[in-house]
């Protein structure tokens, strides 16, 4: 066994990357050969805003999030991740340093590709090169939107967004929080307290109900994404 128990068929994790899609079998075999494998317990730094970005992060299982500091010392939440996927891939192509601090939220299982080897693979592909930058356009435009809907929508919709978005089953697939309340408000742009007044809310309109270990369960999703609606007349002081 090698690569912490993956075995000699682990590069096949690599597959369900959404960046490496267009790769050859051949080229995901050299990717992992030329991987270093780590793992990060629950509340570990997998790396640090501002650091060298001289490995690729692969996120093969668990969950990790992504935090900055302002220039006034507030913690903002960029969003959380979930496995398989690839950390932070801007800073690997543009070589500034980490755009923020990525931790553990569950025991992680991390393959860090260097550097050069990647960014070596987008120079000898035209389609690894083209896919890369379709899927970094259409990460950006999603954070736009986000952006925008933490500028202009209510509390209640952009949570209600959020509860749909982080749920990949729908009904009968609890959502965890990202770190509790507190985290959740940092990742939405408001208060703690005006998280805790839409969760109320939305409970006891019977969208959602508390489950085990502080998850989220959701009972109507359809009813849940018209509170989600950019039109939602909703307001929530914050």
């Amino acid at each position: 066994m090698n690569g912490h128990g993956y075995g000699e068929d682990g590069w096949r994790r690599l597959r369900d990357v959404p960046l490496f899609g267009p790769l050859a079998d051949s080229d995901l075999r050299r990717l992992w050969d030329a991987s270093v494998p780590r793992r990060y317990d629950t509340g570990e730094i997998l790396r640090a805003e501002g650091a060298p970005a001289d490995h690729l992060l692969v996120l093969l299982t668990g969950r990790a999030a992504a935090d900055a500091t302002t220039a006034g010392g507030r913690v903002v939440r960029f969003g959380t991740w979930r496995a398989p996927c690839a950390l932070d891939k801007v800073a690997l192509l543009d070589g500034g340093g980490h755009t923020a601090t990525f931790t553990a939220l569950a025991p992680c299982a991390v393959r860090a590709v260097p550097r050069a080897r990647f960014t070596a693979l987008l120079n000898d592909s035209a389609a690894v090169r083209a896919h890369v930058f379709r899927l970094l356009a259409a990460q950006t435009r999603a954070q736009q939107h986000r952006l925008t809907d933490t500028a202009t929508l209510p509390c209640e919709a952009r949570l209600a967004a959020w509860l749909l978005d982080a749920s990949a089953d729908g009904i009968g697939s609890p959502v965890p929080l990202p770190g509790g309340q507190r985290e959740l408000a940092d990742l939405l742009g408001v208060t703690r307290v005006t998280v805790n007044r839409a969760l109320s809310r939305l409970r006891r309109d019977g969208l959602i109900r508390p489950a085990a270990d502080g998850r989220i369960e959701l009972l109507a999703p359809e009813l849940l994404a018209l509170r989600a609606a950019p039109d939602s007349r909703r307001h929530d002081a914050d």
